[in-house]
């Protein structure tokens, strides 16, 4: 999976699958985690919104989606 830089306070890079719909995030403390059945509109508001954190805290971490610590 290509992973893009992202500007983000907590967010290293992030990067998306649209065949499989896993989203890949990793952090500014070295961990990566995995989001699984992620819709690509969700990757697209992530991208696009101000503050990718509060983005990801509100609408793809748990309970939202299955997340697997992969680093």
């Amino acid at each position: 999976m290509e992973m893009m830089p992202v500007q983000s306070s907590n967010h290293v890079a992030a990067g998306y699958d649209v065949n499989q719909a896993i989203m890949r995030i990793e952090f500014k403390n070295g961990n990566i985690y995995e989001y699984y059945d992620v819709p690509e509109y969700i990757w697209d508001e992530y991208l696009a919104a101000d503050s990718k954190g509060s983005y990801a805290h509100t609408n793809i971490y748990p309970p939202n989606f299955t997340q697997q610590r992969i680093a």
